[in-house]
């Protein structure tokens, strides 16, 4: 298994341990993909997964997904939110970046 998918089990796993539900892992459509979309208490997480050698500063973090990645995600959050029949369970949603660092997960939420 290469490092990603392992990086996004590791967070998958933290997710579900925090009371988080794992949705979908690796959403794909022609715009995009999304890592992992979780929720938790009415609130939908679009969760951005990265596999660093070094754990960054929290300042910095918001550099791991550039403009066009952020673009990217946000398109394919609206193509899974027409998609997928949620039956208004969520009163909101937010974009999060989990960083894996030798298997330790730092979490970031409401990033961008």
């Amino acid at each position: 298994m290469d490092k990603g998918k392992q990086s996004e089990q590791v967070v998958s796993a933290y997710l579900e341990n925090l009371g988080y539900s794992v949705l979908e892992r690796n959403y794909r459509c022609r715009l995009g993909e999304i890592d992992i979309i979780a929720a938790k208490g009415g609130v939908l997480c679009f969760v951005e997964v990265k596999s660093l050698t070094a754990r960054w500063d929290e300042s910095e973090i918001s550099s791991m997904v550039g403009p066009a990645k952020m673009r990217r995600i946000r398109l394919t959050a609206i193509d899974y939110l027409n998609t997928v029949d949620h039956k208004g369970r969520f009163a909101s949603m937010r974009f999060d970046i989990a960083a894996v660092t030798n298997g330790c997960v730092s979490y970031y939420e409401g990033v961008f």
